[in-house]
């Protein structure tokens, strides 16, 4: 070995020395002691929140983040099996720093040694892995802690999320009802609800399961999987034109180019073919190739221009959206329009022909309010770094209306 590399690695060991010995040696004061369950309840929420938001982005398929988020409540399961142990509170520890001195540089000689050897880099199993009968149970001693401690919605949750993963329905669907509030108030998990009630129906989304799904739209009108299960039941149903709206929402969440909005992208194309000449308005529209009838005096239109100190964070293939949405603060927009950011700054119009929903129209509105938006991934859905301006309360019927982009979404 050289003595460059000798030199560069006593000085790398000497830094991680110092980050790891500071908080050792010189902590002023201990932290509050805190438990060790909810320590480890608030890492799963950090990873799930980070998981969520991966899958928004695209960057994470569903499959794969229902194994991730599967494997987290493992996790939280073995946890919340074992007994509440307290964590006590860290204290300058003089002797860890001195058994870190001695064991770090003695640790890397060693490691670099093992990693040196051509068979160590080969993978091996996870020593975590589980078997089904240790999950199953983990999933008893999380049942049996819940039968003491009955008032925990976000644990019902989880087990019913549980039983649902391991094909125990009868189950999951009483500890989806005891999980109480939180269920109505979570679209996710009403989501999840229904595409289990689904399941126990032979794959039937009608009745209770599609109550659930537009429940879940109310609280978020762009939750992909409450848009994928509302069109599922519109196609089993032959509403193709339905089903294309639902569609159609669910792809502008996407990443243009994924995998999973192209094959959206096809099938929407096959059900554009078959919605010809089906009942309904959109169905009308669909075949004669013209828009929606727009209600005179119902529409309100304006432009929307770009703050100069925001123009070097656009780039011409962004995507912008401009939409109205009603003034109760209801999420789900009454008209919905996309350009490319490179159209700024853009005249636009808004009407009944830009609607998500039939039953949902701008002109059945008397005032809305106004928000022009880039999306840097094209999602429809709100992400941080989106640039974004909004107006104040606009009445039906206004025109020459100025939206701003000027702030950045935190």
């Amino acid at each position: 070995m050289s003595i460059p590399f000798l030199s560069a690695a006593a000085l790398l060991a000497l830094l991680a020395l110092a980050w790891l010995l500071r908080p050792l040696l010189w902590r002023k004061s201990a932290a509050p002691s805190a438990s060790r369950q909810a320590l480890n309840a608030a890492i799963y929420r950090d990873q799930l929140a980070e998981l969520e938001s991966d899958r928004s982005n695209g960057t994470l398929a569903d499959s794969d983040f229902e194994q991730a988020r599967t494997e987290l409540q493992r996790r939280l399961l073995q946890d919340a099996a074992e007994a509440d142990i307290p964590v006590p509170a860290a204290t300058p520890a003089k002797r860890t720093a001195l058994a870190l001195v001695l064991l770090l540089p003695l640790s890397a000689v060693l490691l670099y040694a093992l990693l040196g050897h051509p068979t160590a880099m080969q993978a091996t199993r996870s020593e975590h892995e589980i078997t089904a009968g240790q999950m199953d149970e983990m999933i008893t001693k999380l049942s049996a802690r819940l039968e003491q401690e009955p008032n925990n919605p976000q644990g019902w949750a989880m087990l019913a999320r549980s039983y649902k993963a391991t094909g125990r329905f009868d189950e999951a669907e009483k500890a989806f009802l005891r999980a109480g509030d939180v269920l109505n108030s979570e679209p996710q998990l009403l989501c999840e609800y229904a595409d289990l009630l689904a399941v126990r129906a032979n794959g039937n989304l009608e009745g209770k399961p599609l109550e659930l799904v537009k429940a879940a739209l109310k609280l978020d009108p762009m939750l992909p999987m409450a848009l994928a299960l509302a069109g599922t039941a519109a196609y089993n149903r032959k509403d193709f034109p339905e089903a294309i709206q639902y569609w159609e929402q669910l792809l502008s969440t996407l990443p243009p180019d994924s995998e999973d909005a192209n094959s959206i992208s096809a099938t929407l194309e096959e059900l554009r073919g078959k919605s010809v000449g089906s009942p309904g308005k959109v169905a009308a529209k669909a075949a004669s190739g013209k828009p929606e009838k727009i209600v005179p005096g119902k529409t309100i239109s304006g432009s929307v221009t770009l703050a100069p100190a925001l123009a070097g964070k656009v780039q011409p293939g962004d995507t912008l959206f401009v939409y109205a949405r009603p003034v109760d603060g209801s999420r789900m927009p009454l008209a919905l329009l996309r350009a490319r950011a490179s159209d700024l700054p853009l005249t636009f119009t808004l009407d009944d022909s830009l609607a998500l929903s039939p039953e949902q129209k701008l002109s059945q509105a008397k005032e809305v309010k106004l928000e022009a938006r880039v999306s840097k991934s094209g999602q429809a859905v709100r992400q941080p770094g989106d640039l974004v301006g909004e107006s104040g309360t606009v009445k039906l019927g206004a025109k020459g209306v100025k939206l701003s982009i000027d702030k950045v979404t935190q």
